[in-house]
């Protein structure tokens, strides 16, 4: 079995490039350049879409061109078009509730987000796999749902966005085993903290 799906979550536009929450585009942004591949847009699947064959199967890599809490449009569509179930679907996103330098492999569960949640609304199950790359939470300010926003829409401290990087290449590393579906070795990997 291979992944079919990978989706990184993420908002459009230069505003939002370097944001907290577009740590998914960081990360398929990063796959993409690493596999030689290249992004279009494509209308009919809300986003910008790359075909990369992968052991003789199509493998799509997708960024919504909607705004997160709109991503499963995008998810959706180029799911029922493949016909692609969601356990072959990898979504990559930013995690609040990990802290930056740590990334985690996980299947199923609620949604931590409004992008993870959305996708979980259009497929109608919650039977995917995720990626979460820790961002951190700003519980040093308070945490009120306003603050978490903002605190999601600024760009990472210097310091941050180094163990951020390091971190999503700890994940490119394990790239042969999560396109695999030897997805139990990879989150091994993955959690276990080296030396």
């Amino acid at each position: 079995m291979l992944m079919k799906l990978i989706v990184g979550l993420g908002n459009p536009g230069p505003k939002y490039t370097t944001t907290r929450h577009n740590a998914g585009f960081w990360w398929v942004d990063g796959l993409v350049q690493r596999l030689g591949a290249q992004m279009r847009m494509e209308a009919r699947f809300h986003g910008e879409i790359a075909k990369v064959n992968s052991g003789g199967e199509d493998l799509w890599l997708l960024k919504p061109s909607t705004f997160m809490n709109e991503s499963g449009r995008a998810v959706g569509a180029v799911a029922d078009y493949f016909k692609i179930a969601p356990i072959d679907i990898l979504i990559v996103h930013d995690e609040l509730d990990l802290v930056p330098g740590v990334v985690k492999l996980k299947f199923g569960g609620s949604g931590s987000g409004n992008g993870v949640r959305n996708v979980i609304s259009r497929l109608s199950t919650k039977d995917f796999w995720r990626l979460r790359i820790g961002i951190g939470h700003p519980r040093e300010f308070s945490a009120n749902s306003q603050e978490v926003v903002d605190y999601v829409l600024h760009a990472p401290r210097k310091e941050e966005q180094m163990v951020i990087e390091d971190a999503m290449y700890r994940a490119y590393e394990q790239w042969p085993l999560i396109v695999s579906s030897e997805m139990e070795t990879a989150m091994h990997r993955l959690h276990t903290k080296a030396g």
